[in-house]
């Protein structure tokens, strides 16, 4: 559907024409994506200012539980991550088996995310469905930064 490629492509404009139109910013497309999940996991800063005054929740989870904030986690987007922040979006929001956006950010090595979640009280001994924390991750990968930076 073209809504849905306007927002994972950041094609703001046909966004806007979409949501004049009508579209709900919250209906997720068939993998259970939101237009806010995709314009933002895609790094489309416009996009996604554009769906945040739009209405779109910005805690809005996809099929498996993840957030906005969590895509952007894991792709180290420090500048789209502070943009939800301040849209009020949940630090420690959890999928669906528990895994929070630090834990997103400690898996895939990105320090500076992991940095700007704590600052924004993002929980390191909070534990997933499997009883692992971010802690623990960052264990796992004998990551002496990371393990530093989580030190309660």
């Amino acid at each position: 559907m073209l809504y849905f490629g306007a927002a994972r492509d950041g094609h703001a404009d046909l966004l806007q024409g979409f949501l004049d139109a009508g579209a709900d910013p919250n209906h997720p497309d068939g993998r259970g994506y939101t237009p806010l999940i995709l314009a933002s996991y895609n790094g489309h800063a416009e996009a996604t200012r554009l769906l945040l005054a739009r209405g779109a929740v910005v805690d809005g989870q996809d099929a498996k539980g993840a957030t906005a904030l969590a895509g952007v986690a894991f792709k180290g987007d420090i500048p789209l991550a502070e943009m939800l922040l301040e849209a009020g979006a949940s630090v420690d929001k959890p999928n669906h088996v528990g895994r929070t956006p630090l834990m997103f950010a400690v898996m895939f090595g990105r320090t500076a995310m992991a940095a700007l979640l704590l600052r924004h009280g993002a929980d390191p001994l909070h534990r997933d469905g499997e009883g692992v924390s971010a802690i623990a991750l960052a264990e796992r990968q004998g990551s002496r930064e990371m393990l530093a930076l989580l030190a309660p």
